[in-house]
């Protein structure tokens, strides 16, 4: 069996091309250059290192191995599309007909253009569903009612960010909006709302209400308790079954030792 894998940052794409070799899968990677972890190459068949925009050398790659199947998974800093990209007439031509970069309508299309090429496109959870945030506070610390209320206000408001394709995440304190995700990312957004926040604030990251679950899905981590701590933030909340969460165990351990809280919400 062969998939296809397109690798932005983080440890995702390693996280699943170990689980699909363990699965008897051969992988084939397209990687981004200043983006992708180079150690991937030790768990792949066969990568190929573009720079963003190299739509045609992708798709040839896929067809030259027999690929009929892809996941995109892993983070592109997105602020790099304005500084680091090479479009080829393919990818110019795709982008000429949107009427914005949003993630969604990007990549919503992006996928449509390798499903016409006879690439299916597949969730990247479909082999890693332990992956996804389990209901239920995760920490010694539950959040107080000043934070659930901030937690009721963040959830609705970041919906509506997300229905609006601007972001997934936003920080809130005492009832006021501090910060809302742009192109800076949920790690910009947490330090900006936490400078506001005076020890307050809580973070909420959730799916988009059409979100396409095949890619961008919410995610969090270690690091996202390490930037939270470093922002003074107290709480964060995400969305049950609906966000990918890394290095879970020592994701929890952190925020017990930081006091911070976590929840996992179905709404």
């Amino acid at each position: 069996m062969k998939i296809g894998l397109i690798a932005g940052s983080g440890q995702f794409p390693i996280l699943f091309s170990k689980k699909a070799r363990s699965k008897g899968f051969s992988i084939y990677a397209v990687a981004f250059q200043n983006e992708t972890d180079s150690n991937l190459k030790n768990y792949v068949e066969a990568i190929e290192w573009l720079h963003l925009g190299q739509l045609k050398r992708l798709i040839k790659f896929f067809h030259k191995h027999a690929v009929n199947q892809v996941v995109m998974m892993g983070a592109i800093t997105k602020t790099r599309m304005f500084r680091d990209v090479k479009p080829d007439l393919k990818a110019i031509s795709i982008v000429f007909d949107l009427k914005h970069t949003h993630d969604d309508g990007l990549l919503s299309t992006f996928a449509g253009v390798l499903e016409e090429e006879g690439l299916e496109v597949k969730a990247s959870t479909f082999l890693l569903p332990e992956l996804l945030a389990r209901e239920g506070c995760w920490t010694k610390r539950k959040p107080s009612s000043s934070e659930k209320a901030d937690i009721e206000l963040g959830w609705k408001l970041a919906k509506e960010i997300g229905r609006l394709d601007i972001g997934q995440c936003i920080v809130i304190g005492g009832g006021s909006v501090l910060a809302v995700e742009a192109i800076d990312g949920t790690d910009a957004t947490i330090k900006r709302g936490g400078r506001l926040g005076n020890g307050t604030a809580v973070v909420v990251k959730v799916s988009k209400p059409n979100q396409d679950i095949r890619f961008d899905v919410p995610a969090v981590g270690f690091q996202t308790i390490e930037v939270m701590h470093a922002s003074n933030t107290r709480a964060l909340a995400v969305e049950a079954g609906k966000a990918v969460v890394f290095d879970r165990q020592e994701m929890i351990a952190l925020a017990d030792q930081y006091d911070i809280s976590i929840v996992a919400l179905h709404k």
